[in-house]
């Protein structure tokens, strides 16, 4: 190792690196290092950096970080009436269970690499999957087990039968509880005294804890819910709040802070989702920023707030973001996302669900961009995960454990500390140094990971850069902003015996604990299948700037030379012996299904439905336009472009002459991405032989689409036909006026 008697006697311009055991100070700065800083009035541009530089994680967060990826389970009524929400006057008995299997759920998730699972045990329908005390809308009237089942329960026990941790979801909104006659939510009781947990006879607690709170008569269930919830089910190490509200009624309030002793007393090893420890990463689909600080300002202590807002802007942590905050808070992110659309589980045939590719792209950024990800995984009506989702789970972790597991600079004698699992010891770097390290024979990498030392001295890079030693001369290899607690650097692969580390930019001395270099074995590409208006198909490799193009060489070129694509259009999956793409062809409508060989190598299947081909299409009508978007670029094939009717209300329509009478089963929206404005929530959906007699053929309803704005379809229950089709809105989503549409399908 160095030598640090050297390193104090003597200047050394290139490499300035102290190793240190673990404390919880710096050298030279008597700063405490904290959860939470106040920044003081007199505080200066750099006296609020250096702060910055100390806020660090609670032992909580530091395990809930460490946990990487994680499950989500949604499962209730909405997987049995295909809803993404229910309206909370669903019969319970809906939910027709017949068998569950947690175990296949743990054994399908544990070989994904996840650690942990939060199952969502109350939805905003109200329903609960355990045996309340306190409710009747739930498992116990269904005719699962006799109305005796308790999902959660059997979960639990399989969470430790495979060594994974437990987490809930508790909706605080409760459309049962709004709806019902007698239902708690809004009825405008009084905050008054209230003992938790509210004794019922029969049913007492092996638990003795009590408390008292002020409360109204909606908290006191939710805390009562609560109690059940975190201390009949073994150890809970996540509970999970979201912000979602479909009803309001009679003022009514949740008191957080209550919940929040609870969840402490009952809970110590839990982290709370959704308020001051985990927060949510601004979407549902999996997107990342480039740089997640996790050092978040605030103008109130975050740690006695009762409500918090949604973080979803782009810039959250920077330097300019921290001068306007009176509070430095740790608080992570999660990126969450589904393996499905939607979700909830509706089908294996229509339900689109992610490639081992998407999967494992969005794993190596959110986990490797200083986020946890977690993955949703719907089990379907049979009350297990589906064979392609559990396809995709065991692929995903065999990719994970073959990528990263050994450390190709395992041998480097200079960062020896560095490279093994302790993440005990740091190294301590001076501003803007670097730290060199030499394999012993040249490696091939292409994956790079880096991890700062937060829990002890907090996150500090700002900007850093990898070079390799080629050719006689230093090159760069990946430029990135911040660490924090962990980056993965991904590049075209590179060959070389040394490489080098440098901070080009930090909040204070960064303290770095691992390093390591990695080779991901690149796969045939994903696949773009695309389609004009004309019905001519393309079939290309997704852009990737670093995966499937290992030398970065011309897309083309390499395709030609070693790979090919083979598809099919009869609905089964794409072999060796399938039709091989060699130009684009015409195709009306249906299923394309095409994956990439390159030699034996098999790609992802990537999966298209296209609806009737759109040539001879003409926009009849349209209630209204906002500047340039027309109506024409509604069906104009390319869901780049939309239209965008005027900005009054939520009322607006398109007719659309399909040039001839035309038989067809379903339509699909593309909502426009350019922002989260006229997405189309609620709609009709009618057709005319003659452009003026309409019948209706069916209503429509989109879930989540601003936080997940991909294409959703909607399937009718008996075909339609005419020449005409009118698509009118009747909510747009989040409360916006104007109704905007990037692409429409008619399905057949």
């Amino acid at each position: 190792m160095i030598n640090k008697t050297t390193l104090f006697g003597c200047f050394i311009p290139l490499l300035l690196i102290i190793l240190v055991s673990c404390s919880g100070k710096d050298e030279g700065v008597k700063m405490p290092v904290n959860n939470t800083i106040v920044v003081d009035a007199d505080d200066t541009k750099d006296s609020i950096v250096l702060k910055a530089a100390h806020v660090v994680p609670t032992a909580n967060q530091m395990k809930a970080l460490e946990d990487e990826f994680i499950a989500f389970i949604h499962f209730g009524p909405n997987t049995f009436t295909r809803k993404e929400w229910g309206d909370g006057m669903e019969d319970p008995k809906i939910f027709d269970l017949k068998e569950l299997d947690t175990d296949q759920w743990c054994k399908a998730m544990k070989s994904a690499g996840m650690t942990k699972v939060i199952l969502t045990v109350k939805h905003h329908d109200g329903f609960c999957l355990w045996q309340s005390r306190y409710t009747d809308h739930g498992i116990m009237s269904t005719g699962f087990q006799e109305g005796k089942g308790d999902i959660l329960k059997e979960l639990s026990e399989s969470c430790e039968k495979y060594g994974l941790k437990l987490g809930i979801y508790l909706s605080p909104a409760d459309l049962y509880q709004i709806e019902s006659p007698e239902g708690l939510y809004g009825n405008l009781s009084k905050a008054t005294e209230r003992t938790i947990p509210r004794t019922v006879d029969g049913r007492p607690f092996e638990n003795k804890t009590t408390f008292e709170f002020e409360v109204d008569d909606y908290n006191e269930y939710f805390l009562n819910q609560l109690f059940e919830l975190l201390t009949e089910y073994g150890p809970v190490h996540e509970v999970w709040f979201d912000g979602a509200h479909p009803k309001r009624k009679g003022g009514q309030q949740y008191n957080y802070m209550a919940w929040k002793e609870l969840i402490q007393k009952l809970a110590p090893e839990a982290v709370v989702f959704g308020k001051q420890d985990i927060r949510w990463c601004g979407n549902e689909a999996g997107a990342t920023r480039d740089t997640e600080w996790n050092v978040i300002p605030y103008q109130e202590d975050p740690n006695a707030m009762n409500r918090f807002g949604d973080l979803t802007v782009k810039d959250i942590g920077s330097r300019e973001k921290l001068y306007e905050g009176k509070f430095l808070h740790y608080q992570p992110a999660e990126t969450n996302t589904s393996i499905r659309e939607g979700w909830f589980y509706r089908d294996d045939t229509d339900q689109e669900v992610r490639s081992v590719d998407d999967v494992f792209d969005i794993y190596e950024r959110s986990v490797g961009g200083n986020s946890v990800f977690l993955l949703n995984i719907p089990p379907n009506r049979e009350g297990r995960f589906s064979a392609r989702d559990v396809e995709v789970l065991e692929e995903t972790g065999a990719r994970i454990k073959e990528t990263y597991t050994s450390n190709l600079l395992s041998d480097a004698s200079e960062i020896k500390d560095l490279t093994d699992e302790d993440k005990r010891d740091y190294v301590l770097l001076d501003t803007n140094n670097s730290i060199e390290f030499t394999s012993e024979a040249p490696i091939t990498i292409n994956r790079f990971v880096i991890q700062e030392k937060i829990d002890t001295h907090g996150e500090r890079i700002e900007e850093h850069v990898l070079e390799a030693f080629i050719d006689g001369v230093w090159k760069e290899i990946k430029r990135a902003t911040n660490v924090g607690y962990k980056r993965i650097l991904r590049f075209p692969e590179v060959t070389a015996r040394k490489f080098r580390f440098k901070v080009l930019q930090s909040r204070y001395r960064p303290a770095i604990s691992f390093i390591g270099a990695y080779y991901y074995e690149s796969r045939p590409p994903q696949l773009d299948i695309t389609r004009d208006r004309n019905g001519s198909v393309t079939i290309i490799p997704e852009k990737d700037e670093f995966g499937w193009k290992p030398h970065g060489a011309n897309s083309q070129d390499v395709m030609k030379a070693n790979m090919e694509i083979r598809y099919t259009t009869d609905g089964t999956v794409p072999s060796k012996e399938s039709e091989l793409y060699t130009r684009p062809f015409e195709f009306d409508h249906g299923d394309i299904k095409a994956v990439a060989f390159i030699k034996a190598n098999k790609g992802s299947v990537a999966i298209e439905t296209f609806g009737i081909r759109k040539n001879a299409w003409k926009v009849i009508k349209t209630d209204s336009r906002h500047g340039e978007h027309l109506a024409e670029m509604a069906i104009d094939a390319d869901p780049d472009t939309y239209w965008q009717s005027g900005k009054s209300g939520e009322s607006h329509y398109i007719i659309i002459d399909l040039g001839k009478t035309e038989e067809f089963n379903g339509f699909a929206y593309t909502p426009q991405k350019e922002n989260a404005e006229g997405m189309m929530e609620k709609g009709a959906f009618l057709v005319s032989a003659d452009g003026n007699t309409w019948k209706k053929v069916s209503d429509f309803e989109f879930g989540n689409l601003i936080n997940d704005p991909v294409t959703r379809k909607h399937t009718f229950n008996t075909s339609a036909k005419g020449r005409f089709v009118k698509i009118s809105s009747t909510r747009i989503a989040g409360g916006h006026s104007g109704l905007s549409i990037a692409e429409i399908a008619i399905l057949k």
